[in-house]
């Protein structure tokens, strides 16, 4: 006799779209503004990134994703960087300090999920960390902000210990300037950084930009952020490492930034790989020092700057601790340098399209309206119609 068929239960494999937590491709990489580039809508960020700022939440949510993992700290209280701040505020989930081992464990485009502090691919554990929330945040900023006094002190002592080091010379002797093709003297400069708010600032200088059709200088990424607003650069100048092959290909003369103790140029090698010609220039300070002390020795009368770095929060955002040759440069500008930070905040365009656009349509309803009342309206009116019966016998004839 056969043996009776047992019936087993069935163990069913949940759905990734059925589990709780955020579910969406990983994207990974070390550096927040090379791993922007690739972020595509609804994906989840793996970073290496303490402190968090401003500007590189701020691109993370332009790519609309989905949650953030970071390796390191967002806030350590360092400083009351914003970027953490804003995450939360749009509503992305944030889990801080999970450690480098992520790394190993995720894959560019493995599907990974992100429960509480917690994150799986499929059902293994592969990170956990720690949950940002609004009051965390809140909390963080608070102890940072304690702290910024002493910031504050070191940032001004490693300006004067820069000074002391033979950069004050700077203030009497700018810099060295290579040969360029692009005539800058008598004209006006517009020199764009990827800083806070440049996108929105770059767009209220667009009557200024008609009118006065300055140099165009984007500083590394700057240059994309010229192309990207509809514009093309005449010069770009920096490190090279933060611009796309798309930028360097514009057709722009590029200024490759090289140290001025050894001549080193990191940039040189990218720009040479791309077959590209460039020139080179030797100096201290930042690249965006650079193309300022550049565009005051090749005789600009007025330098506009977009997107530089002048605050203090902006100088600790960036992770550098002096910063002194931002001042130093700014001295030896002068009168000359126009800075347009926060001009966007300082006026917006009060009439909006579509009230343009009703304004138009109530205008012209106007006219129809007194040329129907008027005997000359009625006249023209009726001349169209016959035209228009001409035109109507015309197309019956073709069929």
């Amino acid at each position: 006799m056969m043996a009776p068929f047992l019936k087993l239960p069935i163990k069913h494999r949940s759905r990734p779209e059925d589990l709780p937590g955020v579910i969406g491709p990983a994207r990974l990489d070390r550096r927040t503004k090379n791993l922007t580039k690739r972020l595509r809508m609804g994906e989840i960020a793996i970073i290496d990134h303490a402190d968090l700022d401003r500007l590189g939440a701020e691109a993370l949510l332009r790519r609309q994703v989905a949650a953030v993992v970071n390796v390191a700290p967002s806030i350590s209280g360092r400083y009351p960087n914003a970027g953490p701040q804003l995450l939360i505020e749009a509503g992305v989930p944030l889990v801080d300090d999970v450690g480098p081992d992520v790394f190993t464990k995720v894959s560019e485009g493995t599907l990974v999920r992100l429960q509480g502090d917690t994150v799986y691919v499929g059902d293994q554990v592969v990170a956990k960390g720690r949950v940002q929330t609004a009051e965390t945040v809140a909390e963080a900023m608070t102890e940072a902000k304690d702290g910024i006094a002493a910031q504050l002190q070191d940032f001004v002592t490693n300006t004067l210990e820069y000074v002391r080091g033979g950069e004050g010379g700077l203030l009497v002797d700018g810099i060295a300037t290579p040969d360029l093709r692009t005539k800058i003297e008598g004209r006006h400069v517009l020199v764009v950084v990827r800083g806070n708010r440049f996108r929105e600032d770059l767009a209220v200088l667009r009557p200024y930009i008609r009118e006065f059709k300055p140099v165009m200088v984007g500083v590394d990424g700057g240059a994309d952020a010229l192309l990207e607003a509809g514009y093309l650069p005449d010069l770009i100048v920096g490190d090279m490492d933060s611009v796309t092959d798309e930028g360097l290909h514009c057709g722009a003369e590029l200024v490759v930034h090289a140290y001025p103790n050894d001549g080193r140029a990191p940039g040189q090698e990218r720009v040479e790989r791309l077959g590209l010609p460039s020139v080179v220039c030797a100096a201290g300070g930042t690249s965006e020092d650079v193309a300022l002390l550049m565009a005051d020795a090749k005789g600009a009368t007025l330098i506009v700057a977009v997107g530089t770095h002048n605050t203090l929060d902006e100088f600790l955002d960036k992770g550098r601790a002096g910063y002194a040759s931002t001042w130093l440069t700014r001295l030896r500008v002068g009168s000359k340098l126009v800075d347009a930070k926060g001009v966007s905040r300082l006026y917006r365009q009060r009439i909006s399209g579509w009230a343009l656009m009703l304004l138009v349509l109530a205008a012209c309803t106007t006219i129809l309206v007194v040329m129907l009342a008027s005997p000359a309206g009625q006249i023209f009116f009726t001349y169209l119609g016959t035209q228009w019966d001409g035109v109507k016998y015309w197309l019956s004839g073709l069929f």
